[in-house]
């Protein structure tokens, strides 16, 4: 497993019941996680000190409960500077787990000693996106969200970024790598972080077991001649990390790389375990 085990500002205190109990900065706030699924006595103080609990419903979705907290803060991963403001659906706007990949691609392009161009599909609220041009990549930057991308442009301007080669683009993330193909555009690193299910452009069904290695077929015709990595996360049950390797090896093959894949996670103060938080899928050259 690889585990975000770096963070100053964020950490999970304790788990329990179906929930987390996290710190993030100066807050502590409760969420729901199907993988704890664990019962175990809620002792520590952090239970009793939240500033802010996401009750999910018994009929989907959920709501927050807020106590004392502002409506956005700021959090900081090394030199990155992350805003957030609780949302829909438990979100806070960031995935502290992703940071084990961004410390391993941010790697990567540091030591390439050449200009990398980084694709970034289903990019959010741009974590990747900073990471990858902190360690002096150019970055294109794609979701179907405009919210989430203003978002990611804040992020960036907090984070000393507004000036990096970064291109910020609102568009449906297939319809976009289909577009690019015609264009004849490479890049030497794609990111992807799909959803398990969404609507795409004309309410068109995105299941992600349906949809994914068509995806990464689309994705490889973008690759230069010397790629340098290719990431897909997954927060999905049943792509499980061989299942990611599979793919992956299938479709890379004419390149001279290896492909990895585990589960990541973030450390778990109270118990010294790990909690489970989906699965990333790494194929990186062998030339680095």
């Amino acid at each position: 497993m690889w585990i975000a085990d770096q963070w100053k500002d964020y950490e999970v205190i304790d788990c329990s019941k179906g929930e987390k109990a996290e710190r993030w900065g100066n807050y502590i706030l409760v969420r729901p996680d199907p993988q704890v699924i664990w019962d175990t006595p809620k002792n520590n103080r952090c239970w009793k000190k939240m500033n802010a609990h996401y009750h999910r419903s018994k009929k989907g979705g959920g709501e927050w409960e807020f106590f004392d907290l502002p409506e956005q803060w700021e959090i900081n991963y090394k030199d990155l500077t992350f805003r957030l403001k609780p949302f829909s659906f438990k979100h806070t706007g960031l995935f502290p787990e992703q940071a084990t990949n961004w410390d391993w691609f941010g790697d990567l392009i540091r030591r390439a000693n050449r200009p990398i161009k980084v694709l970034n599909l289903f990019a959010y609220t741009g974590g990747a996106t900073l990471a990858a041009a902190a360690a002096g990549a150019s970055v294109t930057h794609v979701d179907a969200s405009k919210g989430m991308v203003n978002w990611a442009k804040e992020n960036a301007a907090a984070s000393g970024l507004s000036e990096a080669p970064i291109r910020w683009l609102v568009d449906d993330c297939v319809k976009f790598v289909e577009r690019e193909i015609r264009r004849g555009n490479h890049y030497d690193a794609i990111i992807m972080d799909p959803p398990s299910y969404g609507r795409g452009p004309k309410g068109k069904i995105w299941k992600i077991e349906e949809a994914i290695h068509p995806l990464i077929k689309l994705c490889v015709k973008l690759l230069s001649p010397n790629p340098l990595f290719f990431l897909i996360n997954s927060y999905t049950t049943g792509l499980a990390p061989a299942v990611l390797t599979y793919m992956i090896s299938l479709e890379l093959k004419q390149y001279k790389g290896h492909v990895e894949a585990q589960e990541i996670g973030l450390p778990v103060k109270s118990t010294g375990l790990v909690l489970p938080c989906g699965a990333s899928g790494r194929w990186q050259s062998d030339n680095v």
